[in-house]
Order: C-alpha cells, then structure tokens, then sequence
C-alpha cells in the first residue's frame, strides 16, 4: 500500500511535468518573434522554464511523501514508516532537490550567458562565405562566458570558508532540537546553501519589482482584452471618419485651385495631417474589418463569434482573480506580521517562525486538502501557474530595464533572442523567490509539515506508539517548537522547508532581506493595485498597427459596462452608431489623429 501511495504521489508529478513543458513551449513559441528564431535559443529557454518550474512544483510532493508517513488522524506513525524507510524518502527527495537546483543554478548563471553570446557571434555574412566555424563561433562565445564560471567558482568558495550562524550561539532557542538540525557543519553543503541563499535574495528583488506588478496588472490584461468598442461599430466609425476626411480634403483642393501661389502655409500643413490621417484610417479600416470577420468564409466568422461569446467568462475571470489576489495578499500580510511580532529569534535566524499564531486563511486551506492527494497538488499547480503568469506579464509591463533606461521589450511574436534569454534568467530568480514566498510565507504550515499531527501524550510502555484514541484533544499539528520526544519521533519536516530554514539560520542576512522584502511586495502589489482602479495602464498590445489601441484614461471599473455592451455587439454582428466629429467619435472610441 505505501508503495502504491508513492507511486502515484511521483506519478502525479511526472505528469505535472509534461504538463510543463507544453506551458514553457507556449510561452516561448507565443512571445518569440517569428522571423527572428534560433533553435539553440528556443530549447534553451524551454529547457529552463520546465526545470525551474519543476522545482518549485516538487514542493507538494514533498509534502505528501512526508505526510504518507503519519496518520493524521491518530497522531501516530505508520507501521511501514520504519526510520530506515522514513530516511531513504527523505535521501531521495535531497537527491531530486541538489539536482533541481544545481540545474537551476548552472542554467541560470552559464548555459543562458553561453547562449546568448553564441548567439551574438553568427555573423550572416561570414557563415554564407564559409570563413565562420563552430569551432571559432563556439570559443567566441566562451570567452565572455569565462566571467561567469569565475563568478560561480567565486560563489562556492565565499560560501565554503564563510563563517555561519555566530548570532544563534546566543539565541535563548539554540539547544532546540529542530534548529541543531538546522546547522550546518559540511563545508561542501554550506557552500551550495550559500549560493542558493544569495540566487533567492538576488531573486526576491526582482521577484518584487516584477511579479508585484504581475499579479496587479494579470486581472487588467484578462480584463483589457476585451475592448470596449466593438468590432463593426469600429468599422462604421472608421468608415464615416474615412469619408470626413477624404471630403475635407475635396474641400481644401477645391478652394485652392486656381490660384497661382497654391495652398496657403496654414492649408497645406492640415492637407498634409488630412493625408497622414487617411492613411491611418485605411490600416484601421482594414484591421477592423479583419477583426469583423468581414470578406471572410463562414467559418471565420463563427469562430469570432465564439470568441465574443467566452469573452464574458475572461471579463469575469479577471474580476475572479483580483479576489484571489487580495485573499492571498491578505494571508501574506497576516503570516508576515506574524513573523515580525512572534518569530523565536527574529532577526538572528532570519525571523523563522515556530508555528502559526494567526489564523491564515490559505495555508489552512492547503493543510485541509493535503489530506487528500492530489486536491493539494492541483490547486498548488494553479497557485504556481499564477504566480509565473504574473511575473510574465510584470516583464511585459516593465520590460528589461536598467535602472530607468530600456533595454529590451517583452512582447507577442516580436520578442528578440536575446530578450528572451534574458527573460528565462529574470523568471529563474523569481521562482527561486516564489519557492521562499510560498513556503515561508503563503502556506507555511503547509510546506513545512503539511497536515502531520502527534499524538500528545506518552507511551503506556517503552517502544509503544501513544495512544489518543479516548483523548482526540490531544492530538495537536506538528510545529518547529514541539520538543516532545513523541514529536520528533513523528513530525517530519519537508526536505524544502528545511533547505530554506537552513539558509536562513546559517547566513541571517538573506532571511532577513528575504523576509522584509516581503513587506515592500505587499506594498508595491498595492500601489499598482490602487492605480488600475483609476488610471488602467497602458499594457504592451499585439496589434499590428499600434493605432488601433485605445486610450483609456478612465478607471478599469468604470469601463466594464462598455466592454460588455461591445461584446453583445460583436456577438450579435450589429453596430451600435456613434457621433463622430472631425478626428473621430465623440465618445472616445476611437480618434483618428496619427
């Protein structure tokens, strides 16, 4: 039966992982620009995004590989989980985490530089004329990548020979069995907990400027995608702005002929905006139409009529997941305050917190489902999914900047290479910090123990299992802080939690970074958050002409009606008609200034 139980539990995973790489594939085939691929780039990055994405998703595997080993019920261990069985769970789990984050580590920090520069050194012109070589392009390309071995050797020795955990030596909680655990003695273990400490604290950073903004901006790029004017409402507006136009034009050339100096300074130059606007009108003209379905066979048609018709589910899905993510914002605000007013050593151990003291609403949502795999796993899929969606569209929003100068834009089908390597290093990091963030902070009950309970009471006779069957009150979830010898025989902390505890024991400073900038996420989430309800901002579009864009100055909320009176329209094929004045509707819809 415990096999059975494992089985499924590392099947369930392996399936996630297909799952993943078809999302890394979409994503890199959906934003890459079309006429610009490199296969070298493109299995780089999908490679990438599956491995990261993959570690964090080992999280709820983790979780429930621990727990099979307890009956939450009883409090008690299982009769198969011998410490021998117990041990090559836990052996095995440190194997696939070393693996996954060394791979995450070596991808983020050699094989995307290397690429990147490989693919800088093709030349169009020497390869047509055979004078580059592999071999020439491939040491071109390590040349530079040299930096980066010598920062990753630089890394692991810092890490090897730095002195760890001075200040916990003094902590009232040092002779607790839990934190004795957590010390590391290995030079080689300390080392990887280093790096691994410094890559989370360079992740949270970034993890704070872009996926704050993600999860902000997500529900108003759902909600944006539904354009408040419809489709053959646009073409009858651009069409009657079209004939405005051309017949002022009329006019001008008709008052001026015959004279001898021509057209007047002031004529000529709204001659020359009138035929600047005509073209504009004409690309507009055409995209709407495109847009409409008009000239088209009947099956293009249907299809957007079926586009307009799910579109109200993305209206409302958008409006869905800003719950979501005030629920979630509010339980991340409730675990770090938790935190900074009851962690056992505070900043001495990077404010590691013993248990939960505040009811947290989604860490006991995934303790209840964690009782039942893989209810847990499917909603930590979506948690996760969201989270990097989010990030995603933060990068889209911001781009790659430095400091306040642009250097690469994210975008649909225009993306660049070289754009997009550095992209799949940024969403690297972040995972990392979305690895803390979820664990430390989004469910931390969970990912440290998920629904372990012990039975609270001793053995009537030594090497008996406690018995709560007549005393249900005693039997209590397994926290940091139990020191009850039946305790730590049955709690057995994630492989994950243990890693991220011992990062923030060792080397404090990264906890506390960590930990604190949790706070400037909950902040920056807000600002944006505050912003959409009044000013929506301007999110990079997909549009071929960049005209067709709307300028939407008022609040996200108070648009909503005419998004959805634009799609009963698309729906139904019937325009809704529009005063338009000399540079278009008098509504806004549309304006024909270039």
């Amino acid at each position: 039966m415990a096999l059975i139980q494992t089985s499924l539990i590392w099947v369930a995973y392996a399936i996630a992982i297909f799952i993943l790489l078809a999302i890394s594939s979409v994503f890199v085939f959906i934003y890459q620009t079309p006429r610009d691929r490199a296969a070298s780039v493109t299995t780089v990055c999908i490679f990438t995004m599956s491995a990261l994405l993959a570690t964090v998703l080992l999280l709820p595997v983790d979780v429930a590989l621990v727990s099979s080993t307890t009956s939450s019920k009883w409090g008690i261990k299982k009769d198969w989980a011998t410490p021998d069985r117990v041990d090559h769970i836990l052996f095995t789990l440190k194997i696939v985490y070393y693996t996954l984050f060394s791979l995450d580590a070596l991808l983020c920090l050699l094989v995307a530089p290397f690429t990147y520069f490989w693919y800088e050194e093709y030349d169009d012109a020497a390869a047509e004329d055979g004078t580059q070589t592999v071999a020439g392009r491939f040491w071109g390309a390590f040349k530079y990548t040299v930096v980066f071995i010598v920062l990753i050797l630089i890394l692991f020795l810092v890490g090897f020979f730095v002195p760890a955990a001075k200040n916990l030596k003094h902590s009232p909680h040092r002779d607790l069995h839990y934190f004795k655990d957590l010390l590391t003695e290995n030079h080689g273990e300390r080392a990887l907990t280093f790096a691994l400490g410094l890559l989370i604290t360079v992740g949270t950073i970034v993890y704070v400027i872009y996926t704050a903004s993600g999860l902000a901006l997500l529900p108003v790029a759902m909600i944006k995608s539904a354009p408040s004017i419809s489709a053959p409402t646009l073409v009858e507006n651009t069409s009657a702005q079209l004939e405005q136009n051309r017949e002022r034009q009329r006019q001008l050339e008709g008052r001026n002929e015959g004279r001898d100096g021509g057209l007047d300074s002031r004529d000529r130059r709204e001659l020359e905006s009138l035929v600047r606007e005509e073209r504009t009108l004409i690309r507009r003209e055409r995209l709407a139409a495109e847009a409409s379905g008009e000239e088209r066979g009947w099956l293009i048609k249907s299809w957007i009529k079926m586009e307009a018709v799910f579109r109200p589910l993305k209206l409302l899905g958008g409006y869905i997941l800003m719950i979501l993510v005030l629920f979630i914002w509010v339980s991340m605000l409730i675990t770090s305050i938790d935190k900074a007013k009851n962690s056992v050593c505070k900043a001495s151990c990077g404010y590691l917190l013993g248990h939960i003291n505040i009811f947290q609403p989604v860490n006991y949502i995934f303790v209840k489902s964690a009782k039942v795999f893989p209810i847990d796993y499917v909603i930590f899929l979506l948690l996760v999914l969201f989270f990097f969606c989010a990030s995603v569209v933060g990068i889209a929003t911001v781009g790659i900047r430095f400091l306040w100068v642009m250097i690469f834009r994210i975008r649909r089908r225009h993306t660049s290479p070289q754009a997009l390597l550095l992209a799949t290093v940024l969403l690297t990091l972040i995972v990392l910090a979305i690895n803390y963030s979820v664990a430390m902070v989004v469910a931390p009950q969970y990912a440290t123990f998920g629904p372990q309970t012990y039975c609270d009471r001793s053995p009537k006779h030594p090497g008996e299992s406690p018995d709560c069957s007549n005393h249900k009150n005693a039997i209590k979830s397994c926290t940091e802080l139990a020191e009850n010898p039946v305790a730590r025989e049955i709690c057995t902390p994630s492989v994950i939690s243990t890693f991220i505890n011992r990062v923030t024991v060792n080397f404090p400073f990264f906890g506390v970074v960590a930990f604190w900038a949790q706070f400037a996420f909950l902040a920056v989430y807000l600002a944006v958050f505050i912003t959409t309800l009044f000013r929506t901002p301007k999110l990079s579009t997909d549009e071929t002409d960049a005209d067709l864009e709307e300028e939407e100055e008022e609040g996200l909320l108070a648009s909503t009606g005419r998004r959805f009176n634009a799609t009963w329209q698309d729906i139904t094929g019937r325009a809704k008609t529009q005063g338009t004045s000399r540079y278009g509707t008098t509504n806004g819809a549309g304006s024909g200034r270039e």
